[in-house]
């Protein structure tokens, strides 16, 4: 349930009502909003009668909320959510303009993540994208350099002036890694991680989180409420496609859950296409379906040699290649409205 606030409510008569919900077993957590205040009622397994709440001074409408996920949806959020990421460069995400993330799996030497993170943002990119620390399905695989691999994405912050993105794969790891980067990203195998999830929830700090493997869209958004609920609101989700029957690529981008994740919930959504599919030939022709779908931005793999890439070589594509997509996102900006709700 979302108990709204008149806005001139004051802060007396808000604390009254979070006591209320305390003492009928629930939790309130406030709801920011431009036009409004709310707070909402989690921690209940059915209907909560609203006939007491409804009666409190300052209160003006008890609104139930159907989904399982709260705060997350737009029941209680109905406008966009946009993340400033302005640190380095004016970067705001779920707005009107695409954002496009882009760079290497992973970090590798100093001088070639380097060289990678100035063509790419040459060619337009706003946010570097980088594993200091990469989960493999293979235990044989290369693990990323951590530690080493965090000072170099300092660097790319300092020298080339990008924001950068970069994935946290523990709890023990999140302290370090939140040092550097600009957008914590939770990945596919840790999207279920739910001490991972909480500890991010508690840092404030934006996330990216990744899709799970096989994850149902609810189960995708209950994670983000995870995120939410300990009060970080900085939360983008990003499809990188799921696991099903097909041999032909990777994996399978659903690109139809992005008008509807964009219709329920207010959080942007990016598009990882490289994941997607998995062979460079056709990352492009994605990117350009998720933007037409609606995407707020594509995060991808890219990189000034791919073929010899430390990690994902066949799906990484070169900087020509991503330049093309940023001007394929212009003319896709041309056919108004690229996107209704």
């Amino acid at each position: 349930m979302l108990v709204i606030m008149r806005k001139d409510s004051t802060t007396e008569e808000c604390e009254r009502v979070a006591d209320v919900i305390r003492q009928m077993g629930f939790t309130p957590l406030p709801v920011p909003g431009a036009d409004r205040t709310a707070i909402c009622v989690t921690g209940n397994h059915g209907p909560v009668d609203p006939s007491y709440l409804s009666q409190l001074p300052g209160v003006v409408e008890c609104i139930p909320v159907t989904k399982p996920y709260k705060l997350v949806s737009r029941e209680v959020h109905p406008e966009d959510t946009v993340i400033d990421l302005s640190g380095l460069s004016a970067v705001k995400l779920g707005g009107r303009d695409p954002v496009f993330i882009a760079g290497p799996c992973s970090v590798e030497t100093e001088a070639r993540t380097l060289e990678v993170a100035r063509q790419v943002k040459e060619a337009g990119a706003h946010l570097f994208r980088g594993g200091a620390y990469k989960p493999r399905t293979s235990p044989y695989a290369f693990q990323g350099l951590g530690d080493e691999g965090l000072l170099t994405l300092a660097r790319v912050r300092e020298e080339i002036g990008l924001p950068v993105v970069s994935e946290v794969v523990d709890t023990e790891s999140v302290t370090a890694v939140a040092e550097v980067v600009d957008v914590l990203q939770v990945g596919a195998r840790n999207m279920q991680n739910f001490s991972l999830l909480k500890k991010l929830g508690d840092l404030r700090k934006p996330v990216l989180l990744k899709r799970g493997l096989a994850a149902t869209l609810d189960e995708w958004l209950m994670a983000a409420e995870y995120l939410l609920a300990r009060g970080n609101h900085q939360v983008i989700l990003c499809e990188r496609g799921v696991r099903t029957f097909n041999n032909h690529s990777r994996n399978t981008l659903d690109l139809n859950v992005v008008p509807l994740v964009r219709r329920i919930s207010h959080l942007p959504v990016v598009v990882d296409p490289s994941h997607g599919v998995g062979k460079r030939d056709r990352v492009r022709p994605l990117a350009r379906a998720a933007l037409a779908a609606g995407a707020h931005g594509l995060i991808m793999e890219v990189h000034s040699h791919p073929e010899s890439s430390y990690s994902d070589a066949e799906q990484t594509i070169d900087v020509p290649t991503f330049r093309g997509i940023v001007r394929d996102a212009a003319v896709l900006s041309g056919l108004e409205p690229l996107f209704e709700r």
